[in-house]
């Protein structure tokens, strides 16, 4: 499941849906603004960096644009040198790699969030699935997974799968998307029986339907770290939306959407 790509100030863009944001979205018109910032982060923020993006527009009267996707291919755009300011990754091991690079600025990194993995399927499925050992059976034929070599969602899948000694059996059946909101779309159009996904993307779905969720304390620690970029054009922008990630306001829009605040 690969979509058209789009362009983002001259670097081609994959978005993970046709409604990429682009900067002309948040930027309109108005009176002069301080800063303006290119914020790159994972799929499953889509929601939650919307509303909050608007919020804080609306009090700064700054710039943001907003770019989703995958956290393994962003971080790959910004080793390419594509123009961002801010970084909000579905895990520490991209946000890992481009610090090794010196492509953040490591004082500025903090886990924000946390999240869990859910199995789900159709709304209208008659499948009966207690647990992730449920899907080896004959029914179910296709799991949609994000990518589980590269994408944060899919790697956190295939490493509890390979925890309950499943993923020999299931990996024949997983169709690889391009981030978690894709492999959401492939169940909610019924092109699979079933998926793995954030526990809040299911939550924002009304086509799907969670059939058991990952145990708390045996799944795997789902992070998302947030740093600003080291060749930011504006790091006191992006260091200022930052601080407002960190907020209380912007603690209790992500807990809205099904998020956990990272202690």
């Amino acid at each position: 499941m690969r979509l058209a790509p789009a362009i983002l100030t001259n670097v081609m863009i994959r978005p993970f849906l046709p409604t990429l944001l682009l900067a002309s979205l948040f930027w309109g018109a108005g009176a002069a603004r301080a800063g303006s910032i290119v914020v790159f982060a994972a799929a499953s923020l889509t929601d939650s960096l919307q509303e909050i993006a608007r919020a804080y527009i609306q009090q700064s009267g700054e710039k943001v644009a907003l770019n989703f996707g995958s956290s393994s291919s962003l971080a790959r755009q910004i080793q390419e040198g594509a123009p961002a300011d801010v970084f909000f990754s579905a895990d520490q091991a991209q946000m890992d790699s481009l610090e090794k690079l010196g492509l953040i600025a490591p004082e500025t990194r903090r886990n924000r969030l946390s999240n869990s993995l859910v199995i789900v399927v159709a709304d209208d499925s008659k499948l009966a699935l207690a647990s992730a050992r449920d899907l080896t059976q004959a029914t179910v034929k296709r799991i949609a997974l994000a990518d589980p070599q590269t994408v944060p969602a899919g790697v956190y899948s295939r490493e509890y799968l390979e925890k309950l000694g499943l993923w020999p059996a299931l990996a024949p059946k997983v169709v690889p998307t391009d981030n978690v909101r894709a492999a959401l779309a492939a169940v909610e159009s019924g092109n699979v029986e079933a998926g793995m996904v954030y526990k809040t993307d299911a939550a924002i779905s009304k086509h799907v339907k969670i059939a058991c969720a990952v145990p708390p304390g045996e799944g795997p620690d789902i992070l998302y770290p947030m740093a600003q970029v080291k060749d930011s054009k504006d790091p006191a922008a992006a260091r200022k939306f930052l601080d407002y990630l960190n907020s209380a306001e912007a603690a209790r829009v992500f807990e809205k959407f099904g998020f956990l605040i990272a202690k």
